[in-house]
């Protein structure tokens, strides 16, 4: 089943003449399918190539103005699949867009910190850059519509949403897939780039954050549960935000003397890489992790949302010493928005006391199986 993207509107808006767009994303969400989408959407001629083929990757990084030119020929429209394998790919693509400011050129690239490394620099004021995600709950609701896309809830919060795994019926098969994925992104990008001499602990780390969803992290634990340094342990976390595994949420405080800052608070970018690292596929009646698997849900959805809706927001969870606490908290436009995710229940009255008092002019909402719907499209 063809899954529609909602990014694909966004990226046939952008490509406009003498800009490069760069497409970051794990492996496997379905970065070539997008581009091949867009490809044949578009009234330009265009040309497809993949930085995997010598050839290419060699012409590529050349710095050489007549091969870097045979490689656009007539092109309107360049797509580079694994950009990031090109040499100084950025400078290089400077050279062609200067000279060639009537095109545009899209550069796909999964390990995000390779690719990044080598193209702000070069082309600053000349790109356009955007993430695609795991298959979202509003392209779910696209794909089999709202009624059955609700009705698969507790398939999106167990078994996440690569299109690989949205796409298989079999259990079976969405878990070996899984553990190939896993396999796939973690050793390649993080292992072969970065020289992890163990990569053990990298996978023995995601497990201890994989049980701390909604909690926040102590990196000094994380360091002697493992048996590393405290610097490694924030080598090995940076790296695995910059290939899209997981991600950090600080907290948020105006008052130091009442609200904790000093940890954060991490998630998975997938609820099915989550639960592939733990090994537990059980359904949501024999789990005792429903909490956590909503909230790490909720917080990717919504991140999720608004990247394709070009919401730009600062993200946050709240907590005062006493205990209290809201889940995430929304800066954007001069204004605060609590969000308390409950799979059932409301915020406690207690919390949202403090944290309106403290905050007069925020809104606070607590999202639960009949509100989030509309909080996450």
């Amino acid at each position: 089943m063809p899954i529609s993207r909602l990014l694909l509107s966004q990226l046939q808006h952008s490509l406009l003449p003498g800009k490069i767009i760069v497409l970051y994303g794990p492996r496997q969400v379905g970065k070539t399918t997008l581009a091949r989408q867009l490809e044949e959407s578009v009234a330009k001629n265009t040309r497809f190539i993949s930085a995997d083929e010598l050839i290419y990757r060699e012409a590529l990084g050349s710095q050489n103005r007549q091969r870097l030119e045979e490689v656009l020929g007539d092109a309107e429209l360049l797509i580079i699949d694994e950009a990031q394998r090109v040499h100084d790919i950025g400078l290089n693509l400077k050279i062609l867009i200067d000279n060639h400011p009537e095109c545009t050129i899209l550069a796909i690239g999964s390990a995000s910190f390779d690719l990044a490394n080598k193209i702000s620099e070069p082309l600053t004021g000349r790109k356009l850059t955007y993430n695609l995600f795991p298959v979202s709950y509003s392209e779910n609701c696209q794909a089999f519509g709202k009624l059955e896309a609700r009705h698969q809830l507790e398939r999106w919060l167990v078994w996440g949403g690569y299109p690989a795994i949205v796409t298989t019926p079999q259990p079976e098969l969405r878990e070996k897939l899984l553990g190939e994925l896993i396999g796939s992104y973690l050793y390649r990008d993080i292992l072969e780039m970065d020289s992890i001499r163990r990569p053990d602990k990298i996978v023995d780390l995601l497990r201890l954050l994989a049980f701390q969803i909604g909690q926040e992290v102590s990196l000094a634990e994380l360091a002697a549960s493992l048996a590393v340094n405290r610097t490694t342990i924030e080598r090995y976390l940076d790296l695995l935000e910059k290939v899209f595994v997981i991600y950090r949420v600080g907290g948020f405080s105006r008052n130091l003397r009442k609200e904790v800052t000093k940890n954060s608070r991490y998630y998975f970018y997938d609820n099915g890489v989550r639960n592939s690292l733990i090994n537990n596929f059980n359904s949501l009646a024999l789990r005792n992790d429903v909490g956590q698997l909503w909230e790490n849900y909720l917080m990717i959805e919504r991140r999720k949302a608004n990247a394709y809706h070009s919401r730009t927001a600062n993200s946050y969870f709240w907590r005062t010493y006493d205990q209290k606490e809201i889940d995430l908290i929304e800066e954007r436009e001069g204004q605060l928005f609590g969000y308390e995710f409950k799979w059932h229940g409301q915020i406690r009255k207690a919390t949202q006391r403090d944290f309106t008092n403290t905050y007069p002019h925020s809104e606070l909402t607590t999202i639960r199986l009949d509100n989030f719907e509309e909080f996450l499209t």
